[in-house]
């Protein structure tokens, strides 16, 4: 992988999980301070965690970021919120950099059930060992990405390497999330990290930016957490000022395909998912209403069930895009699903049913594709289906 300079990374089992040795505290720190931006859910019922990084970011002198998995730290009160600052001293107490990591240097990230207080003896081990273990590299990365996963099926990581304004600059990323995934702005963990010399206040513009294409459209099943945390950190180790307006417009490209390939792969593994599900919308009256009619199609079950069962219902389809409460020209309409023309300018077409549902059926990808109007509006949004593997999931999560 090619990572960028300036971090070194951790991830340990410190039992919090009921699955033996499973990673389940992950440590990233930089060499030196850090540039760090922060997006944050908007539910009103927010994780402790939560509310200690929002009021540390934007920031220019982060040092460090501490995840545990297992258990959220959610509607936990004073006592979570009092876990939370422990962590963050914890990570001062045993993390060496050459120099002192002061708490306040520390942001949070936690993931799990909600309503449980934090094994506060089982987090310290963790961040004790983990900081034994910090390392530069792909192995440390990966085990990082390991130890912030809960029902993920896979670990979520991407990296890429650039040259900008004569500049080699690297970004890379993890994310975590399979279920309880709603836009807005988006139920997941993720740590994009890059080596780009950022500002703080430029770092958080051009992370919202990102989110807005990428972990914004995306959902499961349309749930918002209390814990939504995607988080810039930049060493700046690439070298040289500032990126100029130019190298910056270079750089944004970059992160926001980055933020999208990485955002692809968690409606991709939906929990109990067969199907990743990619919705054009092309002639909206703007973006946001094309954002809207996405979501709104994404959101439908029988949309989502219609995918998994491989049947090209057109009119679950086109129905939801005409239920979102965004202006559409149903003379104009037109919908392509996995390349085949199911309706067009208001009317069926004629298709080989059993056709189009083996091309549903024998592709992880079902492709939908809307023509609303001639608006100037457009958005790409992703989802999974909907089963009865998700349904057995999500009845006995607790029990």
């Amino acid at each position: 992988m090619e990572l960028p300079l300036g971090f070194r990374f951790a991830g340990v089992s410190a039992g919090i999980k009921k699955k033996p040795n499973t990673k389940d505290v992950t440590l990233i720190v930089g060499a030196g301070p850090l540039v760090a931006a922060g997006v944050y859910t908007t539910n009103q019922v927010v994780a402790a965690p939560v509310v200690l990084d929002r009021g540390r970011t934007p920031s220019k002198s982060l040092r460090a970021v501490v995840v545990n998995s297992g258990c959220a730290n959610a509607c936990t009160g004073t006592r979570g919120m009092d876990d939370a600052v422990r962590m963050t001293e914890l990570v001062s107490k045993y993390v060496a950099c050459g120099e002192k990591v002061e708490p306040e240097q520390v942001l949070v990230m936690s993931t799990g059930v909600i309503g449980r207080f934090l094994p506060m003896e089982k987090i310290e081990a963790g961040i004790s060992a983990a900081a034994g273990q910090l390392r530069e590299g792909s192995d440390s990365f990966l085990d990082a990405a390991d130890g912030i996963m809960t029902t993920d099926a896979f670990r979520k990581v991407i990296d890429r390497k650039v040259e900008i304004g004569g500049k080699t600059i690297r970004i890379a990323g993890m994310a975590k999330g399979a279920g309880m995934i709603g836009p807005n702005m988006a139920t997941m963990l993720a740590c994009i990290l890059t080596d780009a010399p950022l500002k703080p206040e430029q770092a958080q513009r051009l992370l919202r930016r990102a989110v807005d294409r990428s972990f914004n459209c995306i959902s499961v099943e349309g749930h918002t957490s209390t814990n939504d945390t995607l988080l810039l950190l930049s060493s700046g180790a690439a070298g040289g000022e500032s990126l100029s307006a130019d190298e910056e417009a270079a750089f944004s490209k970059e992160l926001n395909d980055t933020c999208i390939a990485l955002a692809v792969q968690i409606p991709d593994d939906g929990e109990g998912a067969t199907h990743l599900i990619e919705i054009d919308i092309q002639g909206a009256p703007s973006d946001a209403a094309a954002h809207k009619i996405a979501s709104t199609v994404a959101a439908s079950n029988l949309v989502k069930t219609a995918i998994f069962g491989a049947d090209p219902n057109w009119g679950r389809i086109v129905s939801a895009a005409g239920y979102a409460g965004v202006p559409i020209e149903t003379r104009v309409l037109r919908l392509v699903v996995n390349g085949y023309l199911l309706f067009d300018r208001g009317e069926p077409t004629s298709f080989d049913e059993q056709e189009v549902s083996s091309a549903m059926r024998s592709n992880r990808k079902t492709s939908i594709q809307l023509q609303v109007g001639y608006g100037p509006g457009d958005c790409r949004y992703w989802t999974s289906d909907l089963n009865e593997a998700y349904v057995r999931f999500n009845s006995d999560y607790t029990t």
